[in-house]
């Protein structure tokens, strides 16, 4: 009796805990499932979309949302598109739980035609405003809002209404001649916190458009001292102002230009900050170019040379600009050639070889063939501009200097005589030249003498 006891509570034991157990598995198992559920996915997006998913802001066409997260979806330019369907969508293991939103134009897009809905734009003469992801307008305490329903007048008068019970809001067509036919405006004086709702322009065909405003007595963080050079104009803290940033002269600014209080109180981007502008290092791979002077940093210069022999190809000096790109390429060195030298006709070069390429210091020296005299530079050197020191000699035709006759001399005197040229000889006392006629000695056009000058010969043998 006493084992079957035993026996039974033994049994019960046993069942009780495999129950135990079966259940705990199953609720173990289950919230495992549940954490681990399908992602839902968002495809072909309406272009105009904007998606906040795990606050960020994007405009995407396709978006993948894990299981059990929401997802904010609002038109790109708040009241000229109406949102069609649900601004928030909750995804449920691999399905959205509302209706994937699409943006329509209104009648700022279509021409003002009474067939779609009205636009609704705002202005803010005084205060400040932001955008939330779910297109709520929130406006901070104090400000005018303006909410201009664009509707065209000589169709009608279109309708405010607005579900805060707090106040009355002045309506009407504006006044300015630019708007007073397209504009009929609500106005919120010196925005409070009970002027919150939805506020609902109707044409008088029906349609509607609606703006919610949500006013927010909202405000980022001050920014601490900003580091220098960093230079930033801030309009305020408040939710809508903005912080506009900038960088001095030789700094380029890494990050956004400015950033605006956000609705959730806070700052649309990280404080940027300011990098100085350096260009690269310059790498010379020519053994001939050199530097002289060498400033990476902005506005800064290289400025280049060659070595003796050679010559620049391209900019001497480069500038690093604002981008941090130099202003020019790195030149290169090319060796120094002059043209080959212009013999002179009647002429030649006299060196032992005539060298094919003519180098900076080359010297050439030039002499004429018989019966000519070289006119200009016997010698012309190349030099550093690639150009010759003087242009070549030429070889004109001359007669020599014949030499004085025994006891007489010769008239005129010169070192070379031009054809046509004649000399006659004046003899030294006591000696006279031939009685007979003789013709003068002519420099003839090949150079050469019609005839040697006539001799000097003594009284006595004559």
């Amino acid at each position: 009796m006493i084992f079957n006891r035993v026996w039974f509570v033994f049994l019960l034991h046993l069942i009780i805990t495999s129950s135990y157990n079966k259940c705990y598995g199953k609720q173990v198992v289950g919230k495992e499932q549940q954490q681990q559920g399908q992602a839902c996915k968002l495809e072909g997006l309406h272009p105009l979309l904007i998606v906040t998913y795990k606050n960020i802001t994007i405009s995407v066409d396709k978006i993948t949302v894990l299981h059990d997260e929401k997802v904010q979806l609002r038109c790109r330019e708040l009241g000229r598109y109406k949102l069609i369907g649900d601004y928030l969508l909750h995804c449920r293991n691999g399905n959205f739980n509302g209706i994937i939103p699409t943006c329509i134009p209104t009648t700022a897009i279509s021409n003002y035609t009474d067939n779609v809905p009205p636009t609704i734009m705002f202005g803010l003469p005084a205060g400040s405003a932001a955008i939330e992801p779910s297109g709520v307008l929130a406006v901070f305490p104090g400000s005018i809002l303006h909410l201009e329903c664009l509707f065209s007048r000589k169709l009608g008068n279109p309708e405010w209404t607005w579900t805060s019970a707090f106040r009355q809001h002045l309506t009407g067509w504006a006044i300015a001649a630019t708007e007073r036919d397209v504009k009929y405006r609500l106005s919120i004086y010196y925005a409070k916190t009970q002027d919150s709702g939805l506020y609902i322009c109707t044409t008088p065909k029906g349609l509607t458009n609606s703006i919610q405003v949500r006013i927010s007595n909202i405000h980022c963080t001050s920014i601490a001292t900003l580091k220098p050079p960093l230079i930033g104009k801030m309009e305020g803290t408040r939710m809508g102002q903005t912080i506009k940033f900038k960088c001095p002269l030789g700094y380029r600014l890494e990050g956004l230009p400015s950033m605006t209080c956000q609705y959730n109180g806070k700052w649309s981007a990280e404080v940027p900050h300011c990098e100085a502008i350096v260009c690269p290092p310059i790498e010379i791979s020519n053994p001939k170019l050199q530097l002289l002077e060498h400033n990476n940093s902005y506005g800064g210069k290289v400025v280049f040379s060659c070595m003796w022999g050679s010559q620049i190809s391209g900019s001497s000096s480069i500038k690093c600009e604002g981008d941090g790109v130099w202003s020019d390429s790195i030149p290169t060195c090319i060796e120094i050639i002059c043209p080959a030298p212009v013999i002179p006709r009647s002429g030649r070069i006299i060196e032992h070889a005539i060298a094919k390429v003519h180098k900076v210091g080359a010297l050439v020296r030039f002499a004429c063939l018989p019966g000519h005299q070289l006119l200009g530079e016997a010698s012309i050197i190349c030099l550093e501009n690639g150009k010759w020191s003087h242009p070549p000699p030429i070889c004109d035709t001359r007669c020599p200097y014949p030499g004085d006759p025994l006891y007489g001399q010769i008239a005129p005197l010169k070192f070379w005589y031009k054809p046509g040229d004649n000399i006659q000889v004046t003899c030294s006392p006591g000696y006279v030249t031939p009685l007979e006629p003789v013709k003068k000695p002519t420099c003839r056009e090949n150079g050469m003498w019609s005839s040697p000058p006539p001799p000097c010969r003594s009284y006595k043998d004559v």
